[in-house]
């Protein structure tokens, strides 16, 4: 029999008295990460058996506005990344990567 090996992730968030939240910090101890600090976060987690996306999408107060489009960018890129390795589909990664980098452009964002 094959030992399971687990790992896990774990996501704390600070809410202020209507819910909103202020500080978010995350623990990957595999990855070596304990208690970090982030602004902004999106999981998207794939519910089979619905054949839906379930999603988390929480920024805090103190993201700002040019940080967020930088962060929708590289999520975007991110994202047509994993597509290709995923499904192997060059036409549709290469029609995503091109409108990342018309994202980019039109919001004027540094490479």
């Amino acid at each position: 029999m094959t030992k399971k090996i687990t790992s896990e992730i774990k996501f704390l968030v600070e809410l202020d008295e209507n819910r909103v939240p202020e500080k978010l910090m995350w623990t990957a101890q595999d990855g070596g990460i304990e208690a970090e600090e982030a602004k902004a976060m999106m999981l998207s987690i794939w519910d089979s058996k619905a054949q839906e996306t379930l999603r988390i999408d929480l920024w805090t107060k103190e993201m700002p506005v040019d940080e967020m489009k930088l962060f929708f960018h590289q999520t975007l890129v991110a994202m047509t990344d994993t597509f290709r390795r995923a499904t192997g589909d060059e036409k549709m990664s290469d029609t995503m990567k091109d409108f990342c980098d018309y994202f980019a452009e039109k919001l004027e964002l540094k490479s």
